[in-house]
């Protein structure tokens, strides 16, 4: 009887060790759902991240180079150009987390007409499971 007893001990311990495995998700941006617009000095970014098993949250980043571009659809100085970002906390239900950041460019002196904010190099990524989604075009 003891015998057994060890070996259902052992059994049940081994299954313990492969159950987290088998919580863990695969995180991913769920495809066409990272859409980024921009109005005015404002970049915005939503989407869908699934896989994400049984945690809490997710922390999203959206980021981007912010351009000042003249009536001439040039790019005057490097002074007018900076790094933006935003960052949020999502709650995750069903292994699915939704959200939604917005960011805002401000320039010295300011960009404006017949200047306008133009954005690239945008990127939302999930630092809590480092899964990065690069959106491409200028905004």
């Amino acid at each position: 009887m003891r015998r057994v007893l060890i070996v259902i001990v052992a059994v049940l311990g081994i299954g313990a060790l492969g159950v987290p495995a088998a919580l863990a998700g695969s995180p991913h941006f769920v495809d066409d759902t990272v859409q980024v617009s921009r109005s005015g000095n404002s970049l915005s970014a939503t989407g869908k991240e699934a896989g994400l098993g049984n945690e809490a949250q997710v922390h999203v980043v959206l980021s981007a180079t912010a351009l000042c571009i003249n009536g001439g659809s040039n790019h005057p100085k490097a002074a007018n150009k900076q790094s933006v970002n935003a960052a949020g906390d999502f709650p995750v239900q069903n292994g699915k987390a939704n959200f939604s950041l917005s960011v805002t460019a401000t320039f010295q002196p300011s960009c404006s007409p017949p200047m306008t904010v133009r954005f690239t190099d945008v990127t939302v990524a999930d630092t809590t499971n480092n899964v990065t989604a690069s959106v491409p075009g200028t905004f």
